[in-house]
């Protein structure tokens, strides 16, 4: 199947980057969210991410255009009725997912790939809310996604083999690198990396030391281009809470259990960069 037109649920820090670098590949996107001011807010991100790009000198005002161009928005998913690939980027939560996904399966026609970005929701429980769950897969992008290379492709226990090599040969075509992995919590990055942020954070729960001194000896010392602190405040807060009760959850394990102080920063509101609070003021 040749992909012309892809659709895009969710407008937020993962589906306007998503929709970014699908446009800039020539792909014509769909950008759907569930208000005006959430699709205005995601276009913005966009226009500002290219200008970045512009005073790099990668791309040129007319490449913004271009880019701006193919993007259209939409509050309504019967917009995907004709489109050929659905990337989902909701929030981490199974429910709103399944949910997603039914409806998708109900809009959409009957050759579309239905593809997620989830972090770590089981692929496999999500396939099963449709009745093509040889046509589910995951495309996990990195954040940022127009400059990270890596997509982690996940295949759900259904996903065939002529799904996973359209993906595959797509994720090239828009400049990724695709790394193959199956169905687990987690899967293979938030398996690896969720739990050294959340150490992190009992580092500093129990007082091993303090936020900067725990993000610079991971960075000096690890290499790491970001610490874990500034790192969770990246990705957010309330998504690292989410995955770690997934990890928890899935594998049984205690050494997954979410630390106290990343509970009660979440309850609190501290989500870190997002809302201006996190491990560090922004």
């Amino acid at each position: 199947m040749q992909i012309k037109t892809v659709g895009v649920v969710g407008a937020g820090t993962m589906g306007n980057g998503i929709a970014q670098v699908f446009a800039a590949s020539g792909f014509d996107v769909i950008l759907q969210d569930i208000s005006e001011e959430q699709l205005e807010k995601g276009v913005a991100t966009i226009a500002n991410s290219l200008d970045r790009l512009i005073k790099k000198e990668k791309i040129t005002d007319e490449d913004k255009q271009t880019t701006l161009s193919k993007i259209t928005t939409t509050v309504s998913l019967e917009s995907f009725s004709d489109t050929d690939l659905i990337v989902e980027a909701a929030s981490e939560n199974l429910a709103i997912k399944s949910e997603i996904f039914q409806k998708l399966d109900a809009i959409c026609k009957a050759d579309a790939i239905l593809a997620t970005n989830t972090s770590s929701i089981s692929l496999t429980r999500i396939a099963r809310e449709t009745k093509r769950p040889e046509k589910v897969i995951g495309m996990h992008f990195m954040n940022p996604v127009p400059v990270m290379k890596l997509v982690e492709i996940i295949r759900a226990l259904q996903t065939d083999d002529a799904t996973y090599a359209s993906i595959e040969e797509l994720s090239k075509q828009i400049g990724k690198v695709p790394v193959e992995c199956n169905d687990s919590p987690g899967f293979v990055s938030n398996r690896i990396l969720m739990p050294m942020i959340n150490e992190a954070i009992y580092t500093y729960y129990e007082g091993v030391a303090k936020p900067e001194a725990i993000d610079e000896i991971m960075m000096l010392g690890m290499a790491h281009p970001m610490g874990p602190l500034a790192l969770a405040d990246l990705i957010g807060l309330d998504t690292c809470l989410s995955i770690m009760k997934v990890l928890h959850e899935g594998l049984g394990d205690s050494k997954y259990r979410p630390c106290p102080l990343l509970t009660r920063m979440v309850d609190a509101g501290y989500l870190g960069r997002k809302t201006g609070q996190g491990f560090y003021e922004y």
